[in-house]
């Protein structure tokens, strides 16, 4: 019989993989639909979801796009940017987050609100106040999409870079995400180069719906900071190793793993494999709005799929903690409470 645990959603940590679409809640979907008079597919509503996906083919992954796209088409004007923003906070606030990383390509929106740069400056400002309501602080992350051409990238760097710093409400990163099967990865190089110089993180998606060789190939090309899943370097020995000894944190999404049918259940995803290879590991979420999972889901899962103790669980929140990109005083804070955290009875 197994012991009393505690309880995960107290457990300090933060979030570095969150989606800004893929944050929101399904109740404010259906919201937004009605405001909007749009029509959600049935997959999206209430007795289909969460959707059954897997991205192991080009139509498993062009259904999961439909449906992402159905859903980012419901976020129309300032207000629905907002609520997700602050909607994304809450969440993560009550599941014990103390730092979250909302990762955004301002792109999708850019044509209802007047460009990139407004539509940027919304979720900036409104991650600023957030944060100062809330006992979380919100970084923005602006990702590129691989569907896109290199040179979008490199536009969209060049804002990241105007907006960057190292506090809430402001650009700590810059991403690369959608389909890694899609592209050339190096020909996104320029565009990390720009991101680097103006000192932001480089949180490129790599290693989940490719193998071992698109992790050594993001390494060698994009010089990343952290690698957005990364997962699939446990396939191959000498990539883990390299991943570990470079100190490129991982941020693992065991959810939307099973979910898109890279691996066939929680048990499969090689969490252990990767943290007792020495890998820093930060769970994220991912997409909860397609996945259904949030943030203490994958804690659970580390619980009860792959055996984790508290102790263990404590250092995955610490070592999300160390891979963020979160300010001084925020993480020292952090790391204080989930040594009390570990030293309270279960």
């Amino acid at each position: 019989m197994r012991t009393r645990e505690r309880d995960v959603t107290t457990l300090p940590k933060a979030h570095l993989h969150l989606h800004f679409t893929g944050s929101m809640r399904i109740a404010t979907l259906h919201d937004l639909a009605d405001k909007h008079g749009l029509r959600l597919p049935e997959a999206l509503l209430q007795g289909g979801w969460p959707p059954q996906l897997s991205a192991r083919d080009e139509r498993g992954w062009f259904r999961f796009q439909r449906l992402y796209d159905a859903a980012r088409a419901c976020v129309q004007d300032e207000s629905d940017l907002r609520r997700l923003v602050r909607e994304a906070a809450e969440d993560d606030a009550a599941e014990g987050s103390r730092w979250l990383e909302l990762q955004v390509d301002p792109t999708s929106y850019a044509a209802r609100l007047g460009g990139i740069t407004p539509a940027l400056e919304i979720v900036l400002d409104e991650a600023r106040a957030a944060s100062e309501d809330l006992p979380i602080g919100v970084g923005v992350i602006v990702a590129a999409s691989r569907l896109r051409h290199p040179m979008d990238a490199r536009t969209l760097a060049r804002l990241a870079a105007h907006h960057a710093g190292d506090q809430p409400g402001q650009v700590i990163g810059f991403g690369l995400s959608n389909d890694e099967r899609r592209g050339t990865t190096t020909d996104f190089a320029p565009a990390f180069a720009i991101a680097g110089k103006a000192g932001l993180a480089r949180v490129p998606h790599a290693g989940e719906l490719l193998g071992p060789q698109a992790v050594s190939e993001t390494l060698d090309s994009l010089d990343p900071t952290r690698l957005g899943h990364g997962v699939r370097s446990a396939e191959s020995d000498a990539v883990l190793r390299r991943v570990v000894d470079s100190g490129v944190a991982l941020e693992v999404c065991p959810g939307s793993n099973v979910a898109l049918g890279v691996y066939p259940t929680p048990a499969d995803v090689p969490l252990r494999r990767l943290v007792d290879a020495g890998a820093q590991v930060a769970l994220g979420a991912d997409d909860p709005l397609l996945f259904g999972h949030r943030l203490g889901d994958q804690y659970r899962s580390a619980r009860d799929d792959h055996d984790f103790t508290d102790a263990e669980l404590a250092g995955l929140a610490r070592s999300s903690i160390d891979a963020s990109l979160a300010p001084d005083d925020v993480r020292a804070a952090a790391r204080r409470d989930i040594d009390a955290w570990l030293a309270r009875p279960a």
